[in-house]
């Protein structure tokens, strides 16, 4: 069984999702990590160096490999939806789950993270409600679930989708 967790950049992916897998007993993958050991480097400078293009076409192939390894938690990066691609393997290689988020709730929570290229801008504010525009309907296509983050803790988070998950059969209940 497949989880993808997909959001806009500091919706809580990798956090939420690293507590999700331990819960389930299921190993974690994050698709930034998994790339910026293939490519070397991290993904800012390679963004910088090769531009979006060439890094949305590692990311695809990386999607579709992790995909097909089946049984974990997926993080993906906050662009991972703008390919149609990615959108349907994830859609159908298991079920995907949107942490929905506000654009002033990631302001919050990521304004002072230098690692985040999309929001080294004269307007972080701006650009978070652009991308929140352009790739919610993205996000609500490719997501069987959608969880509003706003303010919980992600142990309260993860519960969420794990009831979520539960009445919807995609796991047992778990005690």
């Amino acid at each position: 069984m497949l989880l993808t967790l997909v959001g806009l950049p500091g919706s809580g992916k990798s956090t939420v999702g690293r507590q999700l897998a331990r819960r389930l007993g299921v190993p974690f993958n994050d698709s930034d990590h998994v790339i910026e050991q293939l490519l070397g480097c991290s993904i800012r400078e390679y963004f910088a160096r090769e531009g979006e293009a060439a890094f949305r076409d590692v990311e695809e192939s990386t999607i579709r490999d992790l995909a097909t390894r089946g049984n974990c938690v997926l993080a993906t990066g906050g662009g991972a939806v703008l390919r149609a691609a990615n959108r349907k393997v994830l859609r159908e290689s298991g079920h995907v789950i949107y942490l929905h988020s506000s654009p002033e709730e990631i302001y919050r929570r990521v304004r002072h993270d230098k690692n985040r290229p999309l929001l080294q801008v004269s307007d972080p504010m701006v650009k978070l409600r652009t991308l929140q525009a352009e790739r919610d309907p993205l996000y609500r296509e490719t997501a069987h679930f959608v969880i509003e983050t706003g303010r919980p803790s992600v142990a309260t988070l993860v519960n969420m989708i794990l009831m979520q998950l539960e009445l919807a059969g995609v796991v047992p209940d778990h005690p």
